[in-house]
């Protein structure tokens, strides 16, 4: 049950379509198994849209392509939206197999499937990428922000080498409620971004570069020490941690 569905079991009790006993017995009967559902190698949380807003996501690294499509099957069988990141194509061929329904983002080697009520973001989340390299880290950012209920503008290969490519897109930087920059080399990006919105930025260190960049660090390093006001960082290559605070921001309540 969702928090959609709740209130409309509620809705029916108070204009009388429902009885109160009835409601009751079928409200029971849906939160029994609500906590989690055990599958033996997994205990799917599906309270978790009622406790935070949104299902349980499915990371698919570590588990087979089998526990990824019966997890999924479990989540859409209760109506929930579909989210799992770092899908391998033999995990989506599970899964699709499943899930006829879902889709496969190839690039952010995400699948999903939108189900139910999902809220509205308030604003556009927007996602920077530095370079090509670092599109799978940014779609995975993007297509999570896009699934949670945002609008999602995408502003891609405006690294600080050709620093002209971002300033011509200052316009669309400036309306935005919330930035997500991916970046990896030296990580100087969400600095840049940063110094021209007055929005959250949150940076997004990829582990692309050569030796020095030391898999990310000298990114992840370099965002810490931005010295520029409003920007927060996320870890190595996280693209759905990114994604997920973004839609956090962007559905808080305009004042």
């Amino acid at each position: 049950m969702n928090t959609a569905e709740l209130r409309a079991l509620l809705t029916r009790v108070s204009t009388g379509e429902l009885d109160p006993d009835a409601a009751h017995d079928l409200l029971q009967r849906r939160l029994r198994a609500l906590p989690f559902e055990d599958l033996g190698f997994a205990r799917v949380d599906h309270h978790r849209a009622l406790r935070q807003g949104f299902p349980e996501v499915v990371l698919g690294l570590g588990k087979t392509p089998a526990q990824i499509a019966a997890i999924a099957d479990r989540i859409v069988a209760r109506g929930q939206t579909l989210l799992v990141t770092r899908a391998t194509p033999d995990a989506w061929a599970a899964v699709s197999a499943a899930v006829p329904a879902a889709a496969y983002h190839e690039t952010a080697a995400a699948i999903t499937l939108k189900q139910g009520e999902i809220p509205a973001g308030s604003g556009t989340v927007m996602v920077v990428a530095a370079g090509t390299s670092d599109l799978p880290v940014a779609e995975e950012a993007a297509v999570t922000a896009d699934v949670m209920g945002n609008s999602v503008d995408r502003l891609y290969d405006v690294g600080v080498a050709g620093l002209h490519r971002l300033l011509r897109e200052q316009h669309r930087l400036t309306q935005a409620r919330v930035i997500v920059v991916v970046a990896g080399m030296e990580g100087a990006l969400p600095s840049v971004v940063a110094g021209l919105v007055g929005v959250p930025v949150i940076g997004v260190p990829t582990s692309v570069g050569y030796g020095a960049s030391f898999g990310g660090i000298a990114a992840l390093l370099g965002m810490l020490n931005s010295c520029a006001n409003g920007v927060s960082v996320v870890n190595i290559d996280n693209g759905f941690g990114a994604g997920c605070i973004a839609s956090l921001i962007n559905h808080l309540p305009s004042t």
